[in-house]
C-alpha cells in the first residue's frame, strides 16, 4: 500500500469512503423510515439521499474514522405527522442502526463469496484493496450501528429504548437531553465507552458471521 511517512494513504482513503457510505445509508434510512410512517420532512430537506455532504457531521465522522464509532447530522423528524408518535419515533430511530447491520451482513456475504472463488487469496493490489475495504466497511457499520443504539440522549437508542420506561421517568431523563453530547464527549475522552463498545461490536460481528453460516 502507498505510504507517506507513517501514514497509510490508501488505508485512510478506504476508511474515509467506508465512513461516508455508512453514514449516508444510516441517515437516509432514518429519513425513509419517517417518510414511510407519514413524515415527509426529511424528504423536503433533501435527506433521502446517499450524498454524504447532506448527512455529514464533522466531529462524528472524525470519531468514526479514528475510533470506529460515531454519528452523523441528525435527520429532522416531525412526530406530529405520525399516527402513533411514540412507536413511530422509535421505529424511525431504529431504522438507522438496523440499516448499518444489514449493510454489514450483506458485505459479509460478498466477502464470503469472493473468498470462496479464491479471488481474495489471489493477491495483488486490487484483491488486497477490496479485501481491506470489505473488512473496514463491516467494522465501521457495526460500530456506527452499535454506538447509536446506546440509550444515551440524543443517540438513536434513547428514542428506541427509553420510551419503554414509565412516562414520568422517561420525561425526567429527556429533560436533560441537551446534556447528552457533553456526556458523550466526556465518556469518549475518558475511554469509558471503549470496553462496552468492544464487547457489543464483537457480539454483533459474531452474530452476523453466524447468520452467514460462518466465513
Amino acid at each position: 500500500m502507498f505510504r507517506l511517512g507513517n501514514f497509510d494513504i490508501v488505508g485512510i482513503l478506504v476508511r474515509a469512503i467506508a465512513v461516508l457510505l455508512a453514514i449516508s445509508v444510516h441517515e437516509m434510512a432514518h429519513g425513509y423510515g419517517a417518510y414511510l410512517l407519514g413524515d415527509k420532512t426529511a424528504k423536503a430537506m433533501g435527506r433521502l439521499s446517499l450524498n454524504p455532504l447532506r448527512h455529514l457531521d464533522p466531529i462524528g465522522a472524525l470519531c468514526l474514522l479514528l475510533f470506529g464509532f460515531g454519528w452523523a447530522k441528525p435527520v429532522v423528524v416531525a412526530p406530529v405527522y405520525f399516527k402513533k408518535p411514540k412507536r413511530d419515533m422509535a421505529l424511525t430511530a431504529l431504522a438507522g442502526p438496523l440499516s448499518n447491520f444489514v449493510m454489514a451482513y450483506i458485505t459479509l456475504w460478498i466477502y464470503k463469496g469472493l473468498f470462496a472463488t479464491g479471488f481474495l487469496a489471489f493477491g495483488g493490489f486490487w484483491a488486497g484493496l477490496i479485501n481491506q475495504f470489505l473488512i473496514t466497511f463491516v467494522v465501521i457499520n457495526i460500530g456506527l450501528g452499535v454506538f447509536n443504539l446506546l440509550p444515551i440522549p440524543p443517540l438513536d437508542g434513547s428514542k428506541v429504548f427509553l420510551p419503554l420506561l414509565p412516562n414520568r421517568l422517561f420525561m425526567d431523563i429527556m429533560r436533560y437531553e441537551h446534556l447528552g453530547w457533553l456526556i458523550l464527549m466526556v465518556a469518549l475522552g475518558l475511554g469509558v465507552l471503549d470496553p462496552i463498545m468492544s464487547v457489543l461490536r464483537q457480539g454483533v460481528l459474531e452474530a452476523l458471521i453466524f447468520l452467514t453460516g460462518g466465513i
